[in-house]
Formats: structure tokens, sequence, C-alpha cells
């Protein structure tokens, strides 16, 4: 049988165990999917050596660019935005070689395009893999956008930073960070939410819970809301085919 996976650190939040069980079972397909919890990169060797049937692995926080290093080969995207979340593993013998792709990309445009009309500047909450991907997606749509750290080396603002006037001018904001995440849900990016208008489209990448402290600021200030469901679904399906394919 062969066997799929996710690797990150924490895993409590994991969309994929769940999505990929369900599909394996209502699609009759020969397959399962398991949770590998890793607090380090070095864990990730013993995991493919003992698990002979592991053949695909998903990644998640904090591990999407940290990985590429470790790769064989990485799909032109995710060496472009540097954030792998997909990975193949092709056995030689006792050896194994890895390739690394971005299916977050796909995800994220396909579920956030439909709203961009009209909107030509962005703000991206978080500089990690999935920031890379928004940020990739939104600049391709013809959006500019800036992004937002706890440090100035590492965005263009720190949310210290942040004034209304920058809410203001930014009418898309997307939320990468795992502020707001299953189970500490009453957490969210410290940002002047009292500046969205209805005119604002917030996205939040998190899925658990449905509706995060960020997305309830958008809502009850008349935003579009959307959460990262749809991206997830579309990630995951993106990810099936390169597997399968590879």
């Amino acid at each position: 049988m062969r066997k799929f996976g996710l690797i990150g650190y924490p895993l409590s939040h994991s969309f994929s165990k769940q999505y990929f069980t369900e599909k394996f079972q209502k699609e009759g397909i020969d397959a399962e999917y398991c949770n590998f919890p890793i607090e380090s990169l070095d864990e990730l060797d013993n995991i493919i050596r003992n698990e002979p049937d592991l053949v695909g692995l998903n990644v998640t926080i904090p591990y999407k660019t940290a990985i590429i290093p470790r790769l064989t080969q990485v799909g032109i995207c995710a060496k472009f935005i540097q954030s792998v979340n997909t990975i193949c593993i092709e056995r030689v013998g006792s050896e194994y070689n890895l390739t690394g792709a971005n299916t977050d990309v796909i995800g994220f445009k396909e579920s956030i395009e439909p709203f961009v009309k009209g909107h030509d500047m962005a703000l991206i909450l978080g500089t990690g893999g999935a920031a890379k991907a928004a940020f990739h997606v939104l600049e391709d749509l013809g959006i500019e956008c800036e992004s937002v750290s706890r440090t100035h080396d590492e965005g263009d603002f720190t949310y210290e930073d942040l004034t209304p006037e920058d809410i203001w001018e930014h009418s898309i904001i997307v939320n990468c960070t795992p502020l707001g995440m299953y189970p500490k849900m009453e957490a969210a990016p410290d940002i002047p939410y009292e500046s969205i208008t209805p005119e604002h489209v917030m996205y939040d990448m998190i899925y658990n819970p449905a509706e995060t402290v960020f997305l309830k600021h958008g809502r009850k200030r008349g935003a579009t809301t959307i959460n990262g469901l749809q991206m997830l679904v579309r990630q995951a399906e993106e990810s099936w085919k390169i597997w399968n394919n590879s």
C-alpha cells in the first residue's frame, strides 16, 4: 500500500490527514495518509528510511522554506518563491531522491482571483512559505504587495509601524501567519482593525476555525472575508496529481 504524509510542527491543526483519508475511502484508493510531527528536519531521513512505502509528503509550518536544501530537485515555481509544500520520494536501492514543488500557489490563486478586481495594493501578514506564495500570486495578478513582519529586516513594515493610513491604502489584507489557528483561536495579527472598510478584502489562510478573530474584525466592518479552506482543497488535489504523475 502506498503511503503519503505531512511533515511540520505542530500538526494539531492539520487538514491534510482527514482530507486524504476521506478521499481514499470515497474513491476506493488503496493508500494511507499519516501525520509526521517533527521538531527538527533532522528527523526526516529516519522517517523516509523507516517507512519504505512512503512515496509523497506535504510540508507545512515551519519547514516550507527550510526543507529546500535537503531536496534533490526543486520545481521552477517552488524555486522562484523559495517555498515547497509537496515532495515526491523516489527510491533508488537503499538511497532516495526528493523532488519539491509548490501547490499553494495554485490553491491561493484560484481562491482569491475572483475578488481582486478593482484593487491595486495588498498587505501580506507574515514572511514564511505561505506568504511567499501569496506575494507571488498577487503580484502576478497585477497587485502591488508589501509585507509585514515582526522585524524590519524581514518585511516592508513591522506591526508597530502600521498606521491607519497603511490599512486604507492596502485594500487586500492576507494573513499568512498561524495567529488565530486552533487551538489558540483568541489570537490575531496586531493591525489597526478600526481602519478596515467595506472596500477591503480580508483573506486568512487559516481554515480552523472557519472564522478567525482576524476575519471577525473584517466582517464586523463590512469587509469581504475569505478563509483558507478552498485554498487547502485545491492545493491538496494538485499535490495528488503531482504524486501520481511523478
